[in-house]
């Protein structure tokens, strides 16, 4: 894994500026850096090396592509030597690649491209890649199985290919600024290109208040983009050529496969997928929570390599309860694996904070990010990769929430009028149900748009926030159904509870899940992979009928059955509880509502939010009621636009002596 940048329209003298934006990713690769820029193109790179440690520096080169006798090249320095040190422009060729990910099957790829007679100077899948878009073209990405984001330059037609992994799990952002287009894995890279002028996008902070993330194409940071998950774009010297969806999610269900056969079905993809996972020149541990996802993900793991690694975070306020740690270490003693665990101070919480906005690039209110943050510190004492359990949910009915259609469907019976208007009773008079008989009263379409929901600022308290704020000729904000009616629709055909599904891969799994995971692990350059996230694992989670995956009262059926064959029962059937993280009491006490109520009073505070509002919240929440996320959504906001706006940002840039030459 590592971290990519480039731009169109270089020169020889853009080398100062292509440094600076390697230079501010350097968490992202420790172990090497490389420059390229030829005429129209500059490419950089920073490198963690867990794949052909010697051979597979980046930007690699080729120098034909005619001929299977042709050599490859990586990135080398002025005198023809592998570029391991200060960047220079490397070794002219008519192809350069920049990638960042893994392909987990390149040896099976490379094994093709060498049966129909192309050659090979690494054992590396940077290069395997590069070869098979060469023999390939775009179909080279329906080959692939693995994580990735890169961009290939082709000297010949001055055109760059660029495509990002089916699910998102790797991050690629873009603008283009008269013309000239600028790329990277972090959006702090493109900040560092003088064509491109920091402006906030007010937009992104409408929607965030309904998502808890960022859940536009268009990021907090106007004119700089996101480029979609299973999406390839075409860039030449004046900008943007095409853009093409390669690649999206399918449904067949098996309604005549029996439990039995899918339960076999999902424990050989899983293993398969973790075999997969677990190739790499370094060793690969793996996260080990109180959760079914980790805990079976690991137990395949240890099949493969007996002696791993596992890690663990838990909080303070839990020390001595049943928590996380006490599970993982029970767990892992088990299967007799390693396993290390820190218990989160309350103090480290809270300073650890601007740290992870800064490594986010976007504000996120997950507080479960910050714990992300510390089990990859963790990690990355003793390991270069970890094995991570996200996607499970969305693939296979993990979230409760799931469950509601089912509920749902005990009302059927009622008129639609008469549930809503029950529904505005019961909220007017305080009562327990309104949401659950609003949500009887429509389809998933109108009210559900990610796991915010509840949680997050509905559209109308979202209008209380913001009214009088708007800039000036700023249009009403869309609603978040708005958002998600497109990917409903290529869903529409689907049961309820898929369609949700097919949502939340879309929104909620790229835009919160996968974004903590790349951006976390990244911080500390520590690799995160993700075996559930695999498209052959999708293959199979998508024949899966509904009344397989979740029902009234249990979720993930088929795969915590398929778990047992890996860990006792009590992990695999154990009740998802997500990661508990204590910022409920927190915020009641003076410490932490007294800061919270200084930014909550500040002038930023005062440019975008009704105060009033704010200090409502603030006292609701300290009086009893939990308003935790909704002060947790603004105050991650503040807390990000301080760092990125108002000059914070300083103290978390490399330091020169910080930076390997």
């Amino acid at each position: 894994m590592c971290g990519i940048c480039g731009f169109t329209q270089a020169t020889q003298g853009d080398l100062p500026i292509l440094q600076a934006m390697d230079d501010v990713m350097a968490h992202r690769g420790p172990d090497g850096e490389g420059c390229y820029i030829d005429e129209g193109i500059a490419l950089g790179h920073r490198r963690l090396s867990l794949i052909d440690l010697s051979g597979g520096n980046q930007p690699m080169v080729r120098l034909t592509g005619e001929h299977a006798s042709e050599i490859t090249s990586p990135a080398l320095d002025g005198q023809g030597n592998p570029f391991l040190g200060q960047a220079k422009a490397c070794e002219r060729g008519d192809w350069a690649i920049v990638f960042n990910g893994e392909i987990y099957n390149y040896r099976d790829l490379r094994e093709q491209l060498q049966q129909e007679g192309w050659g090979f100077q690494t054992s590396s899948d940077t290069e395997v890649l590069l070869v098979g878009y060469l023999a390939w073209g775009e179909a080279v990405l329906d080959r692939l199985r693995g994580m990735f984001a890169f961009a290939i330059w082709e000297k010949k037609t001055h055109e760059l290919f660029c495509a990002r992994d089916f699910f998102g799990i790797k991050p690629f952002y873009y603008t283009v600024q008269d013309g000239q287009f600028i790329f990277a894995s972090e959006i702090k890279c493109i900040l560092e290109h003088p064509a491109y002028e920091r402006r906030l996008n007010e937009d992104a902070l409408e929607q965030y208040l309904c998502f808890q993330f960022s859940a536009l194409d268009e990021t907090f940071f106007k004119d700089i983009f996101k480029l979609p998950p299973a999406t390839c774009m075409r860039v030449g010297q004046e900008g943007i050529l095409s853009v093409r969806r390669y690649w999206r999610p399918e449904y067949a269900f098996d309604g005549s496969r029996p439990m039995a056969d899918t339960v076999e079905a999902i424990d050989g993809a899983m293993r398969e997928s973790v075999r997969y996972h677990n190739v790499a020149d370094v060793e690969v541990g793996s996260f080990l929570s109180s959760g079914i996802d980790s805990s079976y993900m690991a137990a395949c793991l240890a099949k493969e390599n007996p002696g791993i690694k596992t890690f663990t975070v838990g909080f303070s306020e839990y020390s001595g309860e049943r928590d996380e740690i006490s599970w993982a270490g029970e767990l892992a003693d088990t299967l007799g694996i390693a396993n290390t665990s820190h218990h989160i101070t309350e103090d480290e919480y809270w300073e650890s904070l601007p740290a992870v906005q800064w490594h986010m690039d976007e504000p996120s209110a997950d507080p479960s990010a910050v714990a992300l943050y510390f089990v990859d510190k963790l990690a990355a004492t003793q390991v270069k990769a970890v094995l991570s359990g996200e996607g499970a949910d969305e693939f296979f009915g993990g979230y409760r929430i799931y469950q509601v259609p089912f509920s749902n469907a005990k009302l059927s019976w009622a008129p639609k009028g008469l549930l809503r208007g029950a529904s505005k009773a019961a909220r007017a008079l305080h009562v327990r149900g309104a949401n659950y008989l609003e949500r009887a009263s429509e389809t998933a379409e109108d009210w559900y748009y990610t796991n915010a929901n509840g949680v997050a600022f509905s559209p109308q308290e979202r209008e209380r926030l913001r009214s009088g704020k708007r800039a000036a000729g700023q249009p009403a904000p869309a609603a978040p159904q708005q958002l998600t009616a497109p990917v409903y629709a290529e869903a529409s055909e689907l049961d309820e509870v898929t369609r949700m599904q097919y949502v939340d891969l879309f929104f909620w799994l790229v835009g919160d899940i996968l974004l903590k995971t790349d951006k976390m692990s990244m911080a500390h350059s520590l690799e995160s992979r993700v075996p559930f996230l695999d498209k052959r694992v999708f293959e199979l989670s998508a024949t899966v009928p509904t009344d397989q995956k979740v029902n009234e009262q249990q979720t993930k059926i088929a795969l915590r059955e398929a778990a047992e064959r890996a860990i006792p029962q009590e992990w695999a059937q154990k009740e998802k509880l997500g990661f508990p993280v204590p910022v409920v009491s927190w915020l009641r006490q003076d410490r932490y509502y007294e800061q919270v109520k200084r930014a909550f009073a500040s002038p930023t505070a005062e440019r975008f939010f009704n105060t009033e509002c704010l200090m409502e919240l603030l006292d609701e929440h300290r009086a009893g009621a939990d308003r935790s996320r909704k002060i947790w959504i603004v105050y991650m906001f503040l807390l990000w636009h301080r760092l990125f706006f108002e000059g914070g940002d300083e103290r978390f840039r490399p330091a020169a002596q910080d930076l390997k030459r």
